[in-house]
């Protein structure tokens, strides 16, 4: 039972892991056969993740609905909104549009999900302000810098700010291609080291978490 539970996933994480990554360094037909198969296999797997999710999330606004609990209301919306769109989207076989005239499908999605998404990130314009303002506040020099670099950044993206300050479209041209770039590629490379290392911890089962109970 250990054996099946524990020691089974990790000796299919560390084959598949090794397989593939000596993959990309054989450039073999059958390896790129092999590369093919398990794409689509992943593609399989990840449509009944999504059915599995999907299922997941109405069973637990079906319960929330069901027992009256604070915020049920917007779990009916979201039920409603859901097999609604699922139910126009069959019937108009997932097209927004046919022979160049609009289906209802198409018109949820123009009218309802893009101005939602719209609403939502200008929400989050206020939250980034929000934050912005907390983190050029000039306490030190570094952040005495980074203020000065924002405004010359903001002031030559927007058209009001180039023509008050002809120059401003070069400068700020020049720190994203420059110093952003340089420091956006010491991040990446980062960011890249600790994803390799990661894959090795996963591979060589010294980081078990995604069997459920930590390193044990």
């Amino acid at each position: 039972m250990i054996f099946l539970r524990r020691r089974l996933p990790l000796l299919i994480t560390m084959i598949a892991g090794l397989l593939f990554a000596g993959q990309y360094y054989v450039p073999h037909p059958a390896s790129e056969r092999m590369l093919t198969t398990a794409t689509k296999w992943l593609q399989i797997i990840g449509g009944f993740a999504l059915v599995l999710g999907v299922t997941s999330l109405f069973h637990q606004h079906a319960a929330k609905i069901r027992r009256k609990e604070a915020g049920w209301g917007y779990s009916a919306v979201l039920y409603a909104g859901m097999l609604g769109t699922i139910a126009v989207g069959l019937w108009a076989n997932g097209k927004e549009s046919i022979d160049g005239a609009m289906t209802a499908f198409g018109w949820i999605y123009n009218f309802m999900m893009v101005p939602l998404q719209g609403t939502m990130f200008a929400i989050l314009a206020f939250f980034i302000a929000s934050a912005a303002y907390r983190s050029f506040r000039a306490r030190s020099r570094e952040a005495a810098v980074l203020l000065v670099a924002a405004m010359i950044v903001m002031m030559g993206r927007v058209p009001l700010g180039e023509y008050l300050i002809p120059l401003s479209g070069d400068v700020s041209q020049w720190i994203l291609n420059v110093l952003n770039a340089s420091v956006r590629r010491a991040i990446l490379i980062g960011v890249s080291l600790g994803a390799v290392a990661l894959s090795f911890k996963i591979i060589f089962g010294v980081e078990r978490s995604y069997l459920g109970g930590g390193k044990e």
